[in-house]
């Protein structure tokens, strides 16, 4: 853990405001495995066959483009779009009838719901649910977002859930985390100080949850071996300010017990 340069404690905040696709689900393993369809048709000696890094670095840029391009398309769709201009990029897009091609875009763009959780997600949303308000923020759908809840996250209680649909826009755009601090005041009597915003993506969460004043925590996962969400040493300039920093939401769930735990005694 690092020390925290916002002067506060895990037993400082009111609620935990958190990224769900990397920070609680797998989505890179979700998102390689949904690919199969387009790495299945890559001829063997294509460099891109069966690389997991170079597919899931394509999808990342892309999604951000198309992101950018239409912040106020619904998630699944908009997935349907990185799907077929991935397609296009690895040249096989001519290969697949535009039947097919419609059903693998629609596939990809609903198969959210099935992406895996990590394995110490659940229980340690249910220590943390004892202990704060749970809040998602995330760029996806409102279908995407309870099946993820109800399949993966077995049915984990949020006290609130803020998605990119209802908000009109995607992160990493300020307007996500300004309505999810206006929100969370109205419905929760919760201020901006007392959230603490936990997420694995540095560019879409830690950078612009800095620049909204709100306190963050750093969930590594895989920490520089992963390919979406930034690596800690690009952003060496001040764009991001971590309170708390931990391998895995496990950890910080130990950690927050422990906290409380003290502060009773």
């Amino acid at each position: 853990m690092t020390s925290s340069p916002f002067n506060v404690t895990l037993t400082s905040f009111k609620a935990l405001s958190f990224d769900v696709y990397a920070t609680l689900i797998d989505w890179e393993t979700g998102i390689f495995d949904v690919l199969s369809p387009l790495n299945d048709r890559l001829p063997p000696e294509h460099p891109c066959k069966g690389d997991r890094k170079t597919l899931l670095q394509m999808y990342t840029r892309l999604e951000g483009e198309l992101e950018h391009q239409h912040p106020d398309m619904r998630y699944n769709s908009l997935l349907g779009l990185v799907y077929k201009a991935i397609a296009t990029e690895l040249e096989v897009v001519d290969a697949i009838s535009d039947d097919q091609m419609t059903k693998e875009m629609d596939a990809f763009g609903n198969s959210v719901g099935s992406w895996p959780a990590f394995p110490d997600t659940v229980a340690a949303l249910r220590t943390l649910g004892k202990y704060y308000k749970l809040v998602i923020l995330s760029n996806v759908d409102n279908e995407n977002i309870e099946q993820t809840r109800t399949g993966p996250l077995d049915s984990t209680h949020f006290d609130a859930i803020y998605t990119a649909q209802e908000i009109g826009s995607y992160k990493p755009d300020l307007r996500n985390f300004e309505y999810m601090v206006e929100h969370a005041k109205k419905e929760m009597g919760i201020g901006r100080e007392q959230i603490l915003h936990t997420a694995q993506a540095l560019r879409h969460d830690h950078v612009p949850a800095k620049k909204a004043g709100l306190a963050t925590c750093w969930i590594e996962r895989r920490g520089d071996e992963a390919v979406i969400g930034g690596k800690i040493a690009d952003f060496v300039n001040g764009e991001i300010e971590l309170a708390f920093r931990y391998e895995t939401l496990g950890a910080m769930a130990e950690a927050v017990e422990k906290a409380f735990r003290d502060e009773r005694r």
